[in-house]
C-alpha cells in the first residue's frame, strides 16, 4: 500500500472538525481526521497522508452509524462538498458548532465566559444564499457510481461548482438547494442553450473557450441579478445567449457580462458591461435598505445576518447620542444599524469599493450621522485618530478570519473604552485576540450565530466589558 497509506480498522468519531471534517480515535488512541464521518460514526479509515503528525483519511465503511446521522437531501451531496454536514442532524450541527466555540475560548484564551448564550438557528436552513457564484468547464466530474460502470465515458461539458481537490473539474449541478428560484432554472437553461448552439466551454489547463463563470443575485420583492463572464470575445455567440436569458426571463432586474481573459476568474478589476435592466437590486437588513451592484461586497444570508447584527447592537447597548467606532465595517451594514441610536457611527474599512457602497447607502437611507473611512484600520488607529475623531462609548469589530492586528488590539485597550463587541468568523483567533486583553476585559456574554448551516463555517458574536 505504500508507506503513506494506513488503514485504521475501527475509529470512533466523537467531534466536528474544519472543512467538514470530523475528528476520531482508533482502538490504540491516535487521532484520525475523517471525510464522510460524524460523530458518533465507529468507522473503518483510509489515511493516505500525515499532517504534523496527524492521519488524515476518507470513511472506507461505515461499522456503526451515528444516532446523529441523517440522509442527505440533495443529490450532488456526494460530489458537490458544499455543505459537508447535511448528514448531521441540524440540532447536532448547532451543538457541535457551539462546543466548538466554548473549547476555543477555554482552551486559547484560558477563561470562561460569564454567560454562554444558546446557538442561534438560522431560520432557513436551504435556499438561504442570495448570491451564487457557478463555472463552465469541458471537463465535467465524473460520479462515482459513472466511474464504476464498466464503460468508457466522456467528461463532457458541465455547469456548477469546482470539485474540492480537483481545479480544473466541475460537478454539473442539476438542482442546488441553497438559493432560491430562478437560480436553478437560470443555471439549466443557460447551460442547455449552450450545449444546444455549440458554445465552448471553458478549458482552464489551455485557457480556451467562450463560456466561463455565472453569478446569480437575489434581492427582495423577486428582483434578481445575472453576470457571465465571457473568456473570448465573441460578440455574436454573447450576444445571443443574453438575448435568449432576456427572452426566457422577462421579469430579470440586471444582465450583465464581463470578458474575463485572465489567468484568475475574479471578475472586480474587469469593466461590466449592463445589457439589460437596471444597474442595481435592492436588499433589505432590518429597516436598512441597500443598493447591491454586481461588485458589492453584502451578507449572503441577509435572513441571519439581521439576527447578527441585532444581537451584536443588544451586546452594545448603545446609549442615545454616544460615539461608536465600527472597525472593518464592510459596506457600513452595522454603522447604519448603529447610527439610528448612536449620535455618530465612524466606520473604517480598507476596501474602497465596499466605502463607496457604504456611503451611497447611507444617503439611500437618509443617514447623515455617520462618517466612512476608507484605511486599514491597524493604520490609522492610533493616538491621534482618537484625538481627532473623538474616543468612542462603544467599539464594534468585524475583522476578517485572520483576527485582529496586534497594533489594533493595543488602539482599543489604548482608547480606554467600556464597551467592546467582537464579531468573528473565526472562534480560534477571536478566542487569541480576547486572551490578549483578558487583564483589561473581561468577557461577560458569547454567542455562537449559524450563519451557514450544513459547513463548518462558525460565527461568533463576544461581549467584553472593561475591568
Amino acid at each position: 500500500m505504500g508507506k503513506r497509506k494506513k488503514i485504521f480498522p475501527s475509529v470512533l468519531v466523537s467531534d466536528i472538525a474544519d472543512k467538514g471534517m470530523a475528528i476520531g480515535r482508533d482502538e490504540k488512541g491516535e487521532v484520525v481526521i475523517v471525510d464522510g464521518a460524524v460523530p458518533g460514526d465507529r468507522v473503518k479509515v483510509l489515511s493516505r497522508r500525515k499532517k504534523k503528525g496527524v492521519a488524515f483519511g476518507h470513511v472506507l465503511e461505515i461499522l456503526e452509524y451515528s444516532k446523529y446521522r441523517v440522509e442527505p437531501f440533495c443529490s450532488h451531496f456526494s460530489d458537490c462538498g458544499g455543505c459537508k454536514w447535511q448528514h448531521l442532524a441540524y440540532e447536532s450541527q448547532l451543538k457541535f458548532k457551539n462546543q466548538t466555540v466554548i473549547n476555543s475560548i477555554k482552551r486559547i484564551a484560558g477563561i470562561e465566559p460569564e454567560l454562554i448564550g444558546d446557538p442561534i438557528p438560522a431560520p432557513r436552513t436551504t435556499f438561504f444564499r442570495n448570491k451564487l457564484e457557478f463555472s463552465f468547464s469541458n471537463k465535467r466530474w465524473l460520479t462515482l457510481e459513472e466511474v464504476e460502470q464498466d464503460a468508457k465515458l466522456e467528461r463532457g461539458d458541465a455547469l456548477g461548482f469546482h470539485r474540492p481537490g480537483s481545479f480544473d473539474k466541475i460537478v454539473d449541478i442539476d438542482f442546488c438547494h441553497l438559493q432560491p428560484e430562478p437560480s436553478n432554472k437560470l443555471r439549466n437553461f443557460i447551460r442547455n442553450y449552450a450545449l444546444e448552439n455549440h458554445l465552448d466551454f471553458f478549458d482552464i489547463r489551455e485557457k480556451s473557450g467562450l463560456l466561463r463563470t455565472m453569478m446569480v443575485r437575489t434581492g427582495v420583492d423577486g428582483q434578481y441579478m445575472v453576470v457571465l463572464s465571457f473568456f473570448r470575445d465573441d460578440r455574436e455567440e454573447i450576444k445571443g445567449l443574453l438575448d435568449a436569458v432576456i427572452e426566457n426571463f422577462r421579469d430579470i432586474s440586471s444582465l450583465y457580462f464581463t470578458i474575463n481573459s485572465k489567468a484568475n476568474d475574479t471578475i472586480l478589476d474587469l469593466p461590466l458591461f449592463l445589457y439589460h435592466g437596471r444597474e442595481r437590486i435592492e436588499e433589505r437588513i432590518g429597516s436598512i435598505r441597500f443598493e447591491v451592484g454586481p461588485k458589492s461586497f453584502f451578507q449572503t444570508n441577509p435572513g441571519q445576518a439581521e439576527k447578527l447584527f441585532k444581537l451584536a447592537l443588544e451586546f452594545a447597548d448603545i446609549e442615545k447620542g454616544s460615539l461608536v467606532y465600527d472597525l472593518y465595517c464592510g459596506i457600513g451594514s452595522i454603522s447604519l444599524l448603529a447610527a439610528q441610536k448612536a449620535g455618530k457611527v465612524i466606520g473604517i474599512e480598507s476596501v474602497p469599493e465596499a466605502i463607496d457602497d457604504a456611503k451611497a447607502n447611507a444617503r439611500l437611507n437618509g443617514i447623515v450621522n455617520v462618517e466612512f473611512v476608507t484605511a486599514e484600520v491597524e493604520k490609522v488607529l492610533d493616538h491621534s485618530f482618537f484625538s481627532n475623531h473623538g474616543k468612542p462609548s462603544v467599539i464594534i469589530v468585524d475583522p476578517p478570519r485572520a483576527g485582529l492586528h496586534q497594533k489594533v488590539i493595543e488602539a482599543i485597550k489604548y482608547s480606554g473604552v467600556d464597551t467592546w463587541v467582537y464579531v468573528s468568523c473565526n472562534p480560534a483567533t477571536q478566542a487569541r485576540d480576547i486572551g490578549m486583553v483578558k487583564d483589561v476585559y473581561k468577557l461577560e456574554r458569547l454567542q455562537t450565530v449559524d450563519m451557514f448551516p450544513h459547513t463548518s463555517h462558525i460565527e461568533t458574536v463576544a461581549l467584553l466589558k472593561r475591568i
